[in-house]
């Protein structure tokens, strides 16, 4: 071989060390770049997932909240239904006397409560005689004998019941036919 052949040769691996050398040193670049991006892209979808979860909180306490002050006054109402229950037991017995000033005294104390318990949210469940029965919101406390026009239907309410808001907080009482 000739000088300058070998010379050729040993000039040509130089510059091909060269070349692996800068790929080397350029690759290691390209992927500190890709490594940091990948990492802002998972930093960014952390960020993100953290933002919904904060987000879906924020609505869940809201509501809770929201149904918190729609129900407080739950337990006060719920002392209140006997006295309403006493008032209805009441009204039946006073409007069977002659005495128009006590009825009159009675209903107008009578429909001052109703009326205050109303503005706070109780309201009756409406459930009468020939409703069928409904499980969901009845309660049922006897079955009695009854024709087929009224088997599994109400035959009587005992007691009232209410609800706040959309809760029903008293499921009224009934009979139902058998």
């Amino acid at each position: 071989m000739s000088q300058e052949s070998t010379e050729n040769i040993e000039n040509e691996q130089l510059h091909n060390e060269n070349v692996s050398e800068n790929q080397e040193i350029a690759n290691p670049v390209l992927s500190a770049e890709e490594q940091l991006e990948e990492d802002l892209a998972k930093e960014k979808d952390k960020f993100l997932r953290l933002f919904a979860e904060f987000e879906n909180y924020k609505k869940r306490t809201a509501k809770e909240r929201m149904d918190l002050f729609k129900t407080a006054g739950q337990e006060v109402l719920q002392s209140m239904l006997p006295v309403m229950d006493d008032f209805d037991r009441a009204m039946i017995q006073i409007s069977k006397t002659e005495d128009e000033n006590l009825l009159k005294g009675v209903e107008l104390i009578y429909e001052k409560l109703k009326s205050t318990l109303v503005s706070k949210g109780l309201e009756e469940v409406e459930v009468k005689a020939g409703d069928a029965f409904n499980a969901d919101f009845a309660e049922a406390i006897t079955q009695i004998p009854a024709g087929d026009d009224m088997k599994g239907k109400v035959v009587d309410v005992v007691e009232k019941g209410y609800k706040l808001g959309d809760k029903i907080i008293r499921f009224p009482k009934v009979v139902i036919g058998q």
